[in-house]
């Protein structure tokens, strides 16, 4: 008894324990009042949120992914939906909001069943396999393939995308463009031969000033700055680009060396050859045949000047980002030091990408640099127009989702109507499957499918109209498609929410077209996620040690 009483005081905690129940029930509040925030921005109709952080910075949003990024969420549950919704952002683009909304829902069913005494891991076991038969039902029955894609698909699914966004209202307008955008930068894999549309090959500028109509699609890159020196060229035709990632201004020894000068006719010559050493650095970077320079860092009056005599194209201070996607497309290398292997200074003409032209042109207040005729991939530029920054920002985000549809649709070759439509024949379908299982994973089954409803009720509530109600007759007519034995109402497959007229109707003919990926992989980022939470049971919160801390 002794023995155990030591061991249990060797390990005492310096801290709070929670275990089971209250554990779960922690982290189900905590993921739900997340999902609350986003839950008004989802849909055509929702509204957006507007968030301002400790400097008083503002973003009106209704973008699911940056709303929840801007938020500085503590606690460790609610921490794994924003990287849930990250993960979704960056592999689809879109949809976003629902995968936060679906996984809090996910897990709150589940919580429910433990506290109705079914054990976890049975849960877990009926969610996997939910979302398996989920994924192959989608592809099997609800995916339409876009083999032959027409241009009309596109436009609807970048619609879809948009119809949510602040350039809703222009959604024909910014439908063409985006779709225009991303079939220019269109690319072919030399080796595998698979055809890639690299939404990082087409430039997002913005611009004051002006109409969201007066937006257009200019061909190029476009870098949002302008040549070094008035005396430059403002336009260079066959233009070989370097790009650099170094100081092109008077060079400083490094810190931490000093030099000790007793004659000061030394300290001149010391001066001298500090500008000497920049000079032959650009006169190396200039032999090598370039007629435009890039760097990321800073160019001083001195070095300048030899551009300008040269009749070379300079600009400073490009984003780090840019010089990569110029890099890219241009076929140059990023250069970060001149020195080579036998501790000389060199600059190799293989590094230079090369360009059609690169000019000078003027929109709005400022001055744009274009880059045209890239060797490597097409690339274009998307200027956008509109009254302030917080409009510009929003239309950036809502453009940048439309680009990621409309490339996995072409991608996969594949889309899905929207409006609920997936959801529901989701959830009809998984009922019926769970009914033919004898296991106790039945009722988790039962209750992925749903959950899987607060999807379209969702979307009601935020479009004002009778969610019960909506969503019943869409179960009617989801039940009819799938047990139709004659055929006569596969065409009931298809229906989804009309959210302006508040009645349901056939989503594909409507064009509410959204790609079959981003739902798969919405329903499997939320099962695991929500997995990931409901394993925890139990949460050991550890005081700061007070002799660290003295």
């Amino acid at each position: 008894m002794s023995v155990a009483m030591a061991a249990g005081s060797r390990l005492q905690l310096h801290g709070e324990r929670q275990s089971g129940q209250d554990v779960r029930t922690q982290n189900v509040t905590a993921v739900s009042a997340v999902a609350n925030i986003v839950k008004s921005s989802l849909g055509p109709v929702g509204l957006d949120k507007m968030l301002v952080d400790d400097i008083g910075d503002v973003t009106v949003t209704n973008d699911g992914a940056t709303i929840l990024k801007l938020l500085e969420i503590e606690h460790p549950a609610a921490k794994i939906l924003v990287e849930l919704a990250e993960l979704q952002d960056a592999e689809v683009g879109d949809g976003t909001t629902s995968v936060v909304i679906l996984a809090a829902e996910f897990l709150k069913r589940a919580n429910e069943l433990v506290r109705n005494k079914l054990h976890p891991t049975n849960i877990i076991n009926g969610f996997r396999q939910a979302m398996r038969e989920s994924c192959k039902f989608i592809n099997r029955e609800l995916a339409i393939s876009t083999e032959n894609i027409d241009n009309e698909s596109l436009l609807n699914a970048a619609k879809t995308s948009m119809s949510s966004k602040i350039v809703g209202v222009e959604g024909d307008f910014f439908a063409q463009l985006v779709v225009d955008s991303i079939r220019a930068v269109k690319s072919v894999d030399e080796i595998t031969e698979r055809v890639r549309y690299p939404v990082k090959a087409v430039s997002v500028l913005k611009a004051h000033g002006k109409s969201a109509r007066e937006s257009r699609l200019l061909d190029g890159y476009a870098l949002n700055l302008s040549r070094a020196a008035q005396g430059m060229p403002r336009r260079v035709v066959n233009a070989k680009i370097a790009c650099l990632d170094m100081n092109l201004q008077k060079a400083r020894l490094m810190m931490g060396v000093q030099v000790l000068v007793t004659d000061p006719a030394e300290l001149e010559k010391i001066r001298a050859r500090e500008l000497d050493i920049t000079k032959e650095r650009i006169q190396k970077i200039l032999a090598s045949g370039a007629n435009v320079v890039l760097t990321t860092k800073g160019i001083d009056d001195m070095a300048l000047k030899y551009f300008v005599e040269a009749g070379v194209l300079a600009i400073r201070r490009v984003e780090k980002d840019d010089l990569k996607r110029i890099a890219r497309a241009t076929g140059a290398t990023i250069v970060v030091t001149l020195a080579d292997m036998e501790g000389n200074e060199t600059f190799d003409p293989a590094c230079l990408g090369t360009a059609a032209e690169v000019l000078e042109e003027r929109i709005s207040d400022d001055s744009i640099t274009m880059i045209r005729g890239c060797e490597s991939t097409k690339a274009v530029t998307l200027l956008l127009r509109g009254a302030n920054d917080y409009m510009l920002d929003e239309m950036d985000r809502s453009i940048h989702d439309s680009l990621c549809v409309v490339k996995r649709v072409l991608e996969s070759n594949s889309v899905v109507p929207g409006g609920g439509c997936v959801e529901t024949a989701l959830s009809v379908h998984l009922e019926s499957f769970a009914s033919n299982l004898g296991s106790k994973e039945q009722l988790a089954i039962r209750e992925f499918a749903n959950a899987l409803l607060v999807l379209p009720k969702t979307l009601a509530v935020n479009a004002a109209k009778d969610a019960t109600e909506l969503v019943a007759a869409l179960r009617s007519a989801h039940y009819q498609a799938q047990n139709d034995a004659t055929g006569e109402s596969k065409d009931l497959a298809h229906q989804g929410l009309d959210l302006i007229q508040g009645k349901i109707r056939d989503n594909f003919k409507a064009g509410v077209l959204e790609p079959s990926l981003s739902k798969t992989k919405m329903i499997q980022f939320a099962t695991e996620a929500a997995i990931t939470i409901l394993r925890i049971d139990d949460l050991i919160r550890l005081d700061p040690n007070p002799e660290a801390e003295q």
